[in-house]
């Protein structure tokens, strides 16, 4: 059976449980620890969900909040779903059908 796999971000909980309520406030943060990110890239980062995050703005992240990178990251994963296939969508055959099935036929011989 197939997994799926997802996560959800959730920096911006963690930054509030720490407070620090604005991405401005992170961008002196990061860059005293050598992220040196711009304060529209900082925000996208707080406001939005990343696909794709380097392991020394996550590090530097969790030295500043003081915790872990399952704090900011929650993962989930569950079994994907089954894809149905058209044969449960078919219609029951009535009696009725049968009888339209053709007959084998005769071959007579040339009289």
């Amino acid at each position: 059976m197939k997994r799926k796999g997802g996560y959800t971000w959730r920096l911006r909980e963690v930054m509030a449980q720490h407070h620090v309520f604005t991405a401005t406030e992170l961008v002196p943060l990061l860059r005293e620890r050598g992220i040196g990110l711009s304060a529209s890239q900082v925000h996208r980062l707080v406001s939005g969900t990343p696909e794709r995050l380097s392991l020394q703005v996550l590090s530097a992240l969790c030295d500043i909040l003081s915790c872990t990178p399952a704090d900011p990251v929650a993962t989930t994963a569950g079994n994907a779903g089954v894809r149905k296939t058209a044969t449960g969508d078919l219609p029951a055959l009535s009696a009725n059908v049968a009888k339209l099935r053709p007959r084998a036929a005769r071959i007579l011989p040339d009289a």
